[in-house]
């Protein structure tokens, strides 16, 4: 698999959601980041810094860490999108709504 090269992104929000599903995952299966790189075909390198949220997984990765790990890509982004919606929810009980837009 071809791996992107120069100065990647910071993962935003999204990318961390689906970052900690994949931890979960690998948790789940009793799969080390070793040997998910070796199965998914993408270097311990560049998925251990994908896991550390340090950059953000591209579309590519996170089909082959599927197929990897024999879990739904649907079933992954599905639960990143609630652990986000989850999130949003909390922060705004802390910190109440965000404020009105001007027009």
């Amino acid at each position: 698999m071809s791996m992107p090269s120069g100065k990647q992104p910071t993962s935003g929000p999204f990318a961390r959601a689906v970052s900690a599903e994949f931890r979960a995952a690998m948790a789940r299966h009793q799969m080390s980041g070793p040997r998910l790189a070796q199965r998914s075909g993408i270097s311990q390198s560049y998925l251990s810094r994908r896991l550390r949220d340090e950059v953000a997984f591209t579309a590519n990765d996170i089909e082959a860490i599927c197929k990897a790990l024999d879990i739904s890509l649907f079933g992954v982004l599905q639960a990143a999108v609630k652990a986000m919606a989850s999130s949003a929810a909390r922060n705004e009980l802390v910190h109440g709504p965000p404020p009105a837009k001007r027009k």
